[in-house]
């Protein structure tokens, strides 16, 4: 059983976000849920909603246990930027860039990777 969420446009770069994401890939959600939550960054409680959304569309899909789920995939994209233009001295202008990120999480419980093993 795997269950996916997404947050898209979000007002991070990409880089400081994957900074975050790439705490938690691979852990299980109580774990993962912990770091996030003692994590000193300012994008960690955005993840951790994405996270407790993927947890709560795994509890819709089927019956899962939730202390089995892993975090089996987790990845920020690349969202479009905004640019803008500051001005400067002597008429100069300073152009700078607001990026956004696309946050994907993934859970799942196990249970796929061991039916298609057995085919």
């Amino acid at each position: 059983m795997q269950a996916t969420a997404k947050l898209n446009y979000v007002r991070v770069s990409p880089q400081k976000a994957r900074l975050v994401v790439d705490l938690i890939r691979g852990k299980g959600v109580d774990e993962a849920l912990t770091t996030l939550r003692f994590t000193n960054k300012g994008i960690a409680p955005t993840v951790a909603k994405v996270l407790e959304s993927a947890i709560a569309n795994a509890e819709d899909k089927g019956d899962v246990d939730v202390d089995e789920l892993v975090v089996t995939a987790a990845y920020v994209n690349e969202g479009p930027r905004l640019k803008r233009i500051r001005p400067a001295p002597m008429g100069r202008a300073y152009g700078y860039k607001h990026r956004f990120s696309h946050i994907v999480l993934t859970v799942s419980d196990g249970q796929e990777d061991a039916e298609q093993e057995d085919e």
